[in-house]
């Protein structure tokens, strides 16, 4: 079959279209016929070399598509319905056909959801569900502060932070030009993350960019907030946060990665997921969504390192 593979760690040139062995599910999996491939940033950590992942490798951490074939063990799917899945553990979106747990594989049927949307809401959707509900278990009318809301993961989390109940949600973004888009998810306030200073205590903020607007972040959290950390798009040097300093302000900050929560619960994470669908699918949960061939795949990481990317991109592999 067809797959985008990393041959070696380096820059977007070095993927490249190859044909590799199918994969066959095992115990507990499903194989899916894709349709389309989410492009994330997670994708270009795997590409530089930032994960350490085996070589050659296939990236893709969310697909749509249909099932193809049941592993042993495996009920409630069935082959040939369309689906919406998770496939961030072993990798392996970008290609005609993946594997990955059942339990991380959501079916489309009735919910009216084109495939291009489907496949956009698997990683985004369910981190942002999963960051605000199980890891900073927001409450309502609590208030949030998202980092880079303009994005891919922060065009969701504004969106779910309403959806789960929260009264004030303040976002920023690195350019006046992303302004405009942040706050059509769902934000009250966009700012520059450079002004952010001024703009009130929050009770939770999330924070993937690190550097200047991770301290920044944690200064602006009130008593008793919560800050998740989910990454560190700036490639600054990592932020040292004192415990002593948690300890007198009652402060708490906590990480979540979509790929090792995947693995230790993938019930939860797939319960999740079927959240962001359902969400989806009523029109609570928008996202704006361009999709780019498989074979421009390279395109895709550039736009993603740039920093000049609003809302997602998905890979056409198989639409028809």
């Amino acid at each position: 079959m067809k797959a985008i593979t990393i041959p070696e760690f380096g820059g977007p040139d070095v993927l490249r279209l190859d044909e590799v062995e199918l994969p066959e599910p095992g115990r507990g999996q499903v194989s899916i016929d894709v349709a389309y491939a989410g492009a994330n940033f997670a994708e270009v950590l795997y590409r530089q070399g930032v994960v350490d992942v085996p070589l050659p490798f296939v990236p893709g951490i969310e697909v749509s598509g249909r099932v193809r074939a049941l592993g042993p063990g495996v009920e409630g799917l069935r082959v040939g319905q369309p689906v919406a899945a998770l496939t961030i553990v072993d990798g392996g979106g970008y290609a005609e056909v993946v594997t990955t747990s059942a339990e991380l594989v959501v079916p489309l049927d009735g919910h009216g959801l084109g495939p291009e949307l489907a496949a956009a809401l698997p990683s985004n959707s369910t981190t942002a569900f999963l960051v605000l509900d199980r890891v900073a278990r927001i409450e309502p009318g609590e208030s949030v502060l998202v980092h880079a809301a303009a994005g891919g993961v922060g065009s969701q989390l504004g969106q779910a932070a309403r959806l789960l109940g929260a009264g004030r949600v303040v976002g920023t973004v690195g350019s006046p030009a992303k302004i405009e888009t942040a706050r059509s998810f769902g934000y009250d306030e966009v700012v520059l993350r450079t002004e952010v200073a001024g703009s009130g205590a929050f009770d939770v903020v999330v924070d993937m960019v690190g550097g200047t607007a991770r301290r920044a972040g944690l200064d602006l959290l009130a008593p008793m907030g919560r800050m998740v950390v989910m990454g560190n798009a700036s490639g600054a040097e990592d932020v040292g946060i004192p415990a002593n300093e948690l300890w007198f302000t009652n402060r708490t900050v906590s990480g979540f990665n979509l790929a090792a929560f995947s693995a230790a619960f993938p019930a939860q994470a797939g319960q999740a997921l079927r959240r962001a669908v359902a969400a989806a699918a009523r029109g609570d949960l928008r996202v704006r969504v361009e999709a780019l061939p498989l074979d421009r795949a390279a395109e895709a990481h550039r736009r993603i390192e740039s920093g000049g990317s609003t809302g997602k991109l998905v890979l056409e592999v198989a639409a028809g």
